[in-house]
């Protein structure tokens, strides 16, 4: 670790919000949250930025289809993001939106400065545009697909503002050529290097087909393309182009941008050629994290395959998932995300692991010594054992810093709770219980529990940037007070300090059984139900609902600082999906046969369906609105190819269909006016 007090300036990529947040998003913001914190505990001045990203075409086409205007569209996403983030104790010190004010300035403050410099040029453009990616693609064929998301792109016709990127192939290679570590892993960076090489042309920066963005400063009939207006707000959010530039001068240049790989190029080439042409510092380095998998596949909504934080908050709590993505997943890679994973590491490594240690060993504190740190023979009751543990806490602290430090997130966690079984053994080998029962075995009593309890508290402040609540709590029963006073540079062996009173001693991690997993498959097959229903009743809306509002944003409303957040009062749409995508769903109508509430499951309903051609059991979210013995009789729509799974022990072959406006509202079951036989397929 470097030594003395420095700034440092940590950012998350701003979020698109064409969609809710999900751990795929929670991924990157806990990451730089952990980060974040520890520089804090460092001493370092410390300045964290995250937020969303609000302009652009997709937007704007979002807004339309929920019948509303793209700024109330963009406020209730952009709300979800932030209720989230503060509901998980996320200590962000900026939450910047694209909307703002603030950044409106300071977008077309850069617009200027590059235009002043000789960098921006008026021209025209033809050709492909995804406009999922909100990108000019190198392909001749009208509709050809994306070759970055592989939909189908857009011909575009269109006068723009173009930026001299041609002019930046040198300048960059010399700077990725010179700093080897300004775009990690080594794998972005050789990809990256690749694509520069291969040659740059001119960027459009403007676009004149739509209008939900910021104006071109004296030409409104264009806005600012996206990408430019998006990555200024690394700058925008610390005062660039306002009368106030002091943070910009106190935290400009940022150490660490954190993204996914997916926007690597955006950030790796056109942001650094955009602060070259502008002839402002670089950011010190660009980190790019893998994928979160979920049954194998990128988390995306278009794949329905989304995990959302909510559910893991509700059952296991904040520290469950923080420390599972940052142990789990090797910092750069792909990783898996699976329930059954989530269960397995919180009770193995959290419940028996570091709570476990912390209930015997503070326990056993309070049951022989009064609940205060004993004093630990320098000499006759000390063994080569007591000081391998002292060793090997020096050694960890060393090793998880220089981990941590290098974005090895899990190896510096797997160091620590190496620590953890180290002291686990420890303690069974020495057997302070036994040596309770002897009068003369006293100073070793005390020499094992006080190793054991400082060994825990090296653990508890190693590790409490990434479990900061559950730390906190060790570190209160500890008897150590504020663990946010820790000075992290100065830690090291022997700062428990004797006959400190411990705080009272309270599990820390209940140990999570099998039900939990079935909880939260049940309430992901719900929210996504809700979801669903949602979209396609807004879909459904009539001619008279409210039209969106696609006029030039000339002063866009400035974010609101801590505004309470409310409900989302419709859901946005999923992306286009292609007829081959439909079809694969068998929609079919049903009759329910037999219904009853299952035991200990407030929500849920054990339904036998009758489909025409074989009689189903399903297990449905619906048991608070629909009396089970009134359901008798009733056709309803079941999706009948979705694949069975398991809900509090029962198998669920199939999914009935429901609506509902948001999670907290009652569903109502998808039903027809004209009669329609068993078995019949929904086209």
């Amino acid at each position: 670790m470097d030594s003395g007090k420095q700034t440092f300036y940590i950012t998350t990529p701003i979020y698109y919000v064409n969609a809710r947040p999900h751990i795929g998003h929670t991924y990157t913001t806990l990451v730089c949250d952990a980060i974040a914190r520890r520089h804090r505990l460092l001493g370092d001045d410390t300045f964290f930025l995250t937020g969303t990203d609000e302009h652009g075409q997709k937007i704007e086409r979002s807004a339309n289809a929920a019948n509303t205007s793209p700024q109330q569209f963009t406020d209730e996403v952009s709300g979800e993001f932030r209720a989230l983030w503060d509901r998980m104790g996320i200590t962000y010190n900026k939450f910047i939106r694209t909307t703002s004010e603030e950044h409106k300035r300071g977008v077309q403050a850069m617009f200027r400065l590059l235009q002043e410099r000789g960098y921006i040029y008026k021209g025209s453009y033809s050709g492909q545009y995804c406009v999922y990616d909100e990108l000019y693609v190198d392909v001749n064929t009208p509709g050809a697909p994306c070759p970055e998301c592989g939909r189908p792109t857009e011909t575009v016709k269109e006068e723009n503002y173009f930026f001299k990127l041609s002019a930046m192939e040198e300048p960059l290679l010399k700077l990725y050529t010179e700093n080897p570590d300004f775009i990690r892993p080594e794998t972005r960076r050789n990809e990256v290097i690749a694509f520069v090489r291969s040659g740059l042309r001119d960027l459009s920066i403007s676009r004149t087909t739509f209008k939900w963005g910021i104006p071109v400063p004296d030409d409104p009939s264009h806005v600012i393309y996206v990408w430019l207006d998006a990555l200024c707000n690394y700058i925008t959010a610390i005062g660039f182009g306002s009368n106030d530039t002091s943070k910009f001068d106190r935290y400009w240049p940022a150490n660490v941008h954190m993204i996914g790989k997916e926007i690597v190029r955006f950030h790796c080439v056109y942001w650094p050629a955009f602060l070259i042409a502008a002839g402002l510092p670089l950011p010190k380095g660009i980190v790019a994290h893998g994928w979160l998998l979920f049954e194998e596949s990128k988390m995306s909504k278009s794949r329905g395959n989304i995990v959302r934080s909510e559910t893991i908050l509700e059952v296991l709590g904040a520290d469950a998932l923080r420390y599972f993505l940052m142990r789990e997943v090797v910092f750069g890679q792909d990783g898996a995300f699976s329930f059954d994973a989530l269960v397995q590491r919180f009770n193995s490594d959290l419940a028996n692991g570091l709570g476990n240690l912390a209930s015997r060993t503070l326990s056993m504190i309070t049951r022989y010594f009064n609940g205060e740190v004993p004093y630990p023979s320098a000499s006759a009751a000390r063994t080569p054992a007591d000081e391998a543990v002292a060793a090997q806490a020096t050694k960890t602290i060393a090793e998880f810093n220089e981990l941590f430090d290098s974005f090895q997130f899990s190896r510096a966690l797997e160091s620590a709770w190496a620590l953890v079984a180290a002291v686990d053994k420890y303690i069974v080998e020495n057997e302070p219980w036994a040596l309770a029962e002897k009068p003369d075995q006293r100073a070793r009593l005390a020499t094992v529990l006080y190793t054991s309890a400082e060994a825990l508290r090296i653990v508890t402040a190693l590790s409490h940037p990434v479990i900061p609540d559950s730390t906190a709590r060790i570190w209160a029963q500890l008897g150590m007070g504020e663990i946010r006073q820790l000075k992290l540079r100065e830690l090291k062996w022997g700062q428990l300090g004797i006959g400190t009173k411990l705080g009272k001693v309270e599990p820390v991690f209940p140990r999570a059984d099998k039900s939990a997993i079935e909880r939260m498959q049940q309430m992901e097959l719900e929210r996504k139900a809700a979801t669903e229903a949602a979209a396609a009743t807004a879909q459904a809306a009539p001619a008279s609902a409210p039209t969106a509002t696609t006029t030039a944003v000339a002063d866009p409303a400035p974010a609101v600082e801590n505004a309470a957040v409310e409900a989302p009062r419709y859901i946005p749409l999923a992306p286009e999906i292609t007829i081959d995508d439909f079809v694969k769903i068998d929609l079919r109508v049903g009759q329910v046969k037999f219904a009853e509430k299952v035991q200990g499951a407030d929500k849920l309903l054990r339904i036998e369906v009758d489909l025409g051609f074989e009689q189903r059991q399903v297990v449905a979210g619906i048991a608070k609105a629909y009396d089970p013995a009134k359901l008798i009789g009733r056709k309803v729509v079941i999706v009948a190819n979705l694949a069975p799974r398991k809900l509090r022990g029962l198998e669920s072959k199939g999914m009935i269909v429901a609506a509902s406006l948001n999670e907290e509202s009652t569903p109502a079951l998808a039903a027809f006016l004209e009669e329609v036989e068993i078995g019949a397929r929904l086209k």
